[in-house]
């Protein structure tokens, strides 16, 4: 992944600025090693910096599985680089790394191939969560973008598409019936935590598998206690994004 303008200069080295599709401030603060302070305004990538860009995913990619990966899920999601040149609010870019729909899937498409080109299809996955308004991400319209992004990457063969759901369903289901691989569903259960119960998606079709998220955090041996039907630990909301061991080591397992 590369989160693009959600950064702050220091957390980077060396006086670097964080870098996006067009030099739009994201409303927010982020997380720096001195507390919260408030995103700057990212620098516009060049041209050159966008094939370097897509060059630094292949490489990373190469990187896992030389380190024992089995593969690798490329982050278009959540307001970082990747979706921010999908979203009109964030790639207001007029050359052909923007404007229209095919210029604004462009970046996700190459960065696709070239992971895909450097260690096999069926180690790539990507993710992707069209009208989430995470890290101040605006798509009122998504799925004529989503839709030819899918159509687009369909050749490729990835090992899986994930989506992490916003409200519209009713996306989900055209996405769904677009991509012609394994589609994996982080369904919208908000304010609620995905639970069990969304194991029925696989059996009505609406996925081929379901992600789990906070869920997962709560429960480290998740698979056993959904194989019994649990019980499951609360997710502690307070503990998440940073801390102490306090949520990330002490949740009890079954029979502990």
């Amino acid at each position: 992944m590369h989160t693009g303008r959600i950064g702050h200069p220091s957390l980077l080295p060396d006086g670097l600025v964080p870098v996006a599709p067009s030099p739009v401030t994201a409303k927010g603060r982020v997380f720096t090693h001195d507390g919260p302070k408030d995103f700057v305004t990212p620098t516009e990538l060049s041209e050159a910096e966008i094939r370097q860009t897509i060059a630094d995913f292949a490489d990373a990619a190469r990187n896992a599985i030389d380190a024992g990966f089995d593969g690798v899920e490329i982050h278009g999601a959540n307001g970082y680089l990747v979706h921010q040149f999908l979203a009109p609010n964030t790639n207001r870019r007029t050359d052909s790394w923007g404007g229209d729909t095919e210029g604004r899937i462009r970046f996700a498409v190459e960065v696709t191939r070239a992971v895909v080109e450097e260690i096999g299809s069926e180690r790539v996955g990507l993710r992707i969560s069209p009208g989430n308004r995470y890290n101040d991400i605006a798509e009122d319209q998504p799925a004529e973008v989503y839709e030819a992004l899918l159509a687009e990457l369909a050749g490729l063969d990835l090992a899986y598409l994930h989506l992490m759901e916003g409200p519209d369903r009713e996306l989900t289901a055209r996405l769904r019936k677009t991509w012609p691989g394994t589609f994996i569903l982080n369904p919208f259960t908000y304010p609620e935590v995905t639970g069990p119960e969304a194991l029925a998606l696989v059996e009505d079709g609406a996925a081929d598998m379901v992600a789990f998220g906070a869920l997962f955090l709560a429960n480290p041996d998740l698979p056993a206690r959904l194989a019994v039907g649990g019980p499951f630990n609360t997710p502690d909301a307070a503990t998440f994004y940073g801390g102490d061991h306090r949520g990330y080591t002490d949740y009890p397992t079954l029979g502990a």
